[in-house]
């Protein structure tokens, strides 16, 4: 598998409303931390997040974290 790209080395904090959401995997996106569509032809897709009530959270923007999408601290190392 590719190696994602690094959008950025802190998380991004998120206030979700319940539903479906598509966290960008590769870092390509533009409109970070979710899905925008840049992956096609990378080797790379999204992944599905579906929050059942509203929270607040923060989400991994380094692409690397061992807990995707929720940000482990990962990017301090990188």
């Amino acid at each position: 598998m590719p190696e994602p790209t690094i959008a950025a080395r802190h998380p991004a904090k998120a206030d979700l409303a319940p539903g479906t959401y598509w966290w960008c995997a590769c870092g390509l996106s533009k409109a970070q931390p979710f899905c925008d569509g840049s992956h096609k032809g990378s080797g790379m897709g999204p992944l599905k997040l579906e929050v059942p009530e509203a929270r607040e959270c923060w989400l991994c923007q380094c692409k690397h974290s061992q807990d995707k999408p929720w940000c482990d601290g990962t990017h301090k190392t990188l």
